[in-house]
């Protein structure tokens, strides 16, 4: 995946200090590259003389170009002086990607009484034409270049952005329908893509399984890359040889049909038709292409696929996700829950050097394929997009890790700060048992990029929404 594009189109006005506009220009483009992002900004150095926004008759039409042609995921417009509100909007207006409105706190009038800047009063001129615009925009409180709180929202905004461009290009690759008895799978295909422009490529299981049985009689370079992964990374030694030949195939097939569609997650019917066609279970395959960062779902839970694709995106890309069950509480601690699923965590998750691939301890057939073992505690963020009725949601929520008594499947006891609450949202919806964790606090990235998603509404349980607002501001 290409690093996100920002454009950056600092902006100064004509009454008040170029040569100050112009000092900040450069001081914010060199304070935000300090960050160490993994961004390419985009900027107007040969668009006019300084490399700033300030003469709409000149600038406004060759910025828009210039952004268009370099296909930026967002803009960022530093107010260096007053700045010029008329040509922002135009530009944040025509482009229709997240906007960054944000200015360096004004120093104090010099011995004469003049005002070099008056930056703070630009940015109330900007936020309102915006308005006037219809350009959704996100704000950092006015501070100094090197305030926290400048680095805390830009960095922010840029892993928001990120969610935003990822949402907007979704595919999810379908690999068989729900299984029968779970109703809580149902999604809406054509209003996923009427509301949001959200695909769904499916596929039958006789395409995974001519697919997965083609490659296991193969000798791809694929394939013994995928086989040599789980001898070195997995304790094998409770399945055979095959086995872990027709999982590896397995995992080279879906990977290969989401590359070949332009999946960017992958929702499968995990049980139990899978295994009468190709006798194993999806879990470790699903686990390594998660690692990989092509998140895969369980019982074809698109909503889920989604949730784990802007999951990631709002942590840069930089840690996978994982795919759980909330599934029963705690038998000590009334805020404990226990996050299970039947083996698909990804392998770099595990605490043990060498987690155990093994048969399926639940359904008859005992099919082998499920990766085993409890993962890393910490901090980390719970996620859910969902929605019924025409109306989504996305659920956030803090957790940690905690100790917790042993059992099968892929799993970590987390506690949360209120579980009661969390269990009755949760069961009053639009929310289902499936939730999406990450080793990250991505919740304000979050909450923040659906600022830019039309007809998706934040649903943060911990922290609260003006929690959240607060942080952000500097709080």
């Amino acid at each position: 995946m290409r690093k996100l594009k920002l454009g950056y189109a600092p902006t100064r006005r004509f009454v008040f200090s170029a040569e100050d506009a112009y000092k900040y220009k450069v001081l914010i483009r060199n304070k935000i590259e300090s960050f160490g992002m993994n961004i390419d900004i985009v900027d107007l150095e040969g668009l006019n003389e300084e490399g700033l926004l300030y003469d709409d008759n000149i600038t406004a039409d060759k910025i828009i170009q210039r952004f268009k042609d370099e296909d930026v995921d967002a803009v960022f417009f530093p107010h260096c002086n007053f700045g010029t509100e008329d040509t922002v909007a135009r530009v944040g207006k025509a482009l229709g990607k997240p906007v960054l409105l944000w200015g360096p706190r004004d120093e104090a009038p010099l011995e004469d009484g003049m005002r070099l800047r008056d930056t703070q009063c630009g940015l109330f001129a900007t936020g309102k034409v915006l308005r006037r615009f219809n350009v959704p925009f996100t704000y950092i409180t006015n501070s100094r270049v090197d305030d926290p709180v400048f680095e805390r929202g830009f960095k922010n905004f840029v892993a928001a952005a990120n969610v935003v461009r990822q949402f907007r290009s979704l595919r999810i690759l379908q690999i068989a329908p729900r299984p029968a008895s779970f109703w809580t799978m149902m999604c809406n295909e054509g209003e996923l893509l009427e509301k949001f422009g959200i695909e769904i490529h499916p596929i039958t299981l006789e395409d995974i399984k001519r697919a997965t049985k083609r490659e296991e009689a193969s000798n791809s370079e694929q394939l013994q890359e995928a086989i040599q992964y789980i001898r070195t990374k997995l304790d094998y030694s409770a399945v055979t040889e095959d086995d872990v030949r027709r999982i590896a195939a397995l995992k080279v097939a879906m990977k290969n049909f989401a590359v070949k569609t332009q999946s960017t997650a992958i929702a499968i019917q995990c049980w139990s038709s899978l295994q009468d066609a190709i006798g194993i279970m999806p879990c470790l395959a699903n686990a390594i292409l998660t690692d990989e960062q092509i998140p895969v779902t369980c019982e074809t839970d698109i909503h889920g696929a989604i949730t784990s694709v802007m999951v990631q995106a709002a942590g840069m890309n930089m840690d996978p996700t994982f795919f759980a069950d909330l599934t029963i509480r705690h038998p000590e601690n009334p805020n404990g829950e226990l996050l299970f699923h039947c083996g698909n965590f990804p392998v770099s998750l595990s605490i043990e050097d060498k987690p155990k691939l093994r048969e399926h301890f639940l359904f008859d057939d005992h099919a082998p394929g499920t990766h085993e073992g409890e993962i890393k505690g910490g901090n980390m963020t719970l996620a859910r997009f969902d929605g019924d009725h025409g109306e989504y949601g996305l659920f956030l929520g803090r957790a940690k890790g905690i100790k917790g008594p042993f059992t099968r499947g892929s799993y970590v006891w987390v506690e949360v700060n209120d579980w009661p609450l969390w269990e009755e949202k949760l069961v009053k919806g639009p929310y289902v048992h499936h939730s999406v964790g990450i080793h990250q606090d991505v919740i304000p990235a979050l909450y923040e990029a659906c600022t830019y998603i039309p007809g998706l509404m934040p649903d943060p349980v911990d922290p609260t929404e003006s929690e959240i607002k607060a942080w952000l501001r500097g709080g």
